[in-house]
């Protein structure tokens, strides 16, 4: 079956994301391009390079279960070609005896292809300042 064509770079973004709710990798690296280049970095992590790579990050941190992520504060820079998206990601890492958060920021670079808006990097790293008081933000960006 052949990958979904991602009309605008807000379409591939919310497919990433709604991957990672879902815990699909296949479907997460449908949204990736197939180029060797492509780089993702987590939080504290090392850099993967190359679809197999990214790959593997992502079904090692997937294995459980998704990631419940909101996601908020969308800046982007966009040309004809490229869209960067800067978001904070508030990820519940704990959800007993309640929730609790991570806040990282995260920048997502997607390049339009042949076949529509493919992102080339996932770059994610703690954000310092942001407290977990078990509150949801309480503006959450929707990216559709």
């Amino acid at each position: 079956m052949p990958a979904a064509i991602f009309l605008s770079p807000e379409d591939a973004e919310h497919a990433y994301y709604e991957a990672l709710r879902t815990g699909d990798t296949d479907t997460l690296m449908d949204v990736w391009s197939e180029d060797e280049e492509i780089v993702c970095i987590h939080p504290a992590g090392p850099r993967h390079v190359g679809p197999a790579a990214v790959r593997a990050s992502w079904q090692e941190i997937l294995a459980k279960e998704g990631l419940h992520v909101t996601v908020s504060h969308l800046q982007v820079a966009r040309n004809p070609l490229c869209a960067v998206h800067n978001v904070l990601e508030q990820v519940q890492v704990e959800t007993r005896p309640e929730a609790r958060y991570a806040f990282v920021l995260a920048t997502n670079v997607y390049m339009k292809e042949a076949d529509g808006w493919r992102l080339v990097l996932h770059h994610a790293s703690p954000a310092i300042g942001h407290e977990d008081n078990g509150a949801q933000l309480t503006r959450p960006h929707h990216l559709h």
